[in-house]
């Protein structure tokens, strides 16, 4: 029967100890590289066009944005501090720390925004957007932001826009459609365009250095 010396063995721990240190090295590197990718980027879209953060979420359609912060149990109006301006949004319970506090990624309409309590647990904000046809990259500047390529417009919901907004959002649309296929955009489109015409007018000339408007 073969002996394996104490010596051998512990040889083998410490040559497995540099490869156990460079995957745990890998995987911190990967897991900053996705946090800065992140942050770059924006993160993926909750299913309500928004995100899900530790104290509330918030969803959006162009329109308007929906917030939902829970509350304890038994949550009463008078207990609330709710307070909507114009590009400030300031939410939470009386003599403690604001849940939310900061300025709003965008501007509001003030006249057009409501707010509730469900169920004794849950406040429910309705913020109606100033600019309708944007989507909104976070609830308040400085927190974490989403992707808004991958947002999605409710399809049910363009009849109830007017033409102009309809029409920006159904551009939005066909764009992120065409980034998605590695196709142009619409933009992109009318560049190739207005550079074919160019060329066919003057065809002495060199357009290859030319920037087209963005």
């Amino acid at each position: 029967m073969a002996i394996i010396s104490e010596d051998i063995m512990q040889e083998d721990e410490v040559s497995t100890q540099p490869q156990q240190a460079a995957a745990a090295v890998k995987d911190n590197s990967t897991q900053v590289e996705k946090k800065e990718k992140e942050e770059s980027e924006g993160r993926q879209p909750n299913s309500g066009n928004g995100l899900d953060l530790e104290k509330y979420s918030w969803a959006q359609q162009l329109p308007e944005v929906n917030i939902s912060v829970p509350l304890p149990e038994g949550t009463k109006a008078r207990f609330l501090v709710c307070e909507i301006k114009k590009d400030h949004l300031k939410v939470g319970l009386k003599g403690q720390p604001p849940i939310i506090d900061g300025e709003l990624h965008k501007p509001v309409k003030v006249e057009d925004c409501f707010w509730s309590i469900e169920d004794g647990s849950l406040l429910s904000i309705l913020l109606t957007k100033r600019n309708q046809s944007d989507w909104w990259k976070s609830l308040i500047k400085g927190d974490p932001e989403i992707d808004t390529q991958r947002a999605e417009p409710e399809s049910s919901k363009l009849s109830d826009l007017d033409p102009e907004t309809r029409q920006t959002v159904e551009k939005m649309m066909f764009d992120q459609r065409q980034k998605q296929m590695g196709l142009p955009t619409s933009e992109e489109m009318q560049n190739q365009d207005m550079l074919k015409k160019l060329k066919s007018q003057y065809p002495d000339m060199d357009f290859s250095g030319m920037k087209m408007p963005s």
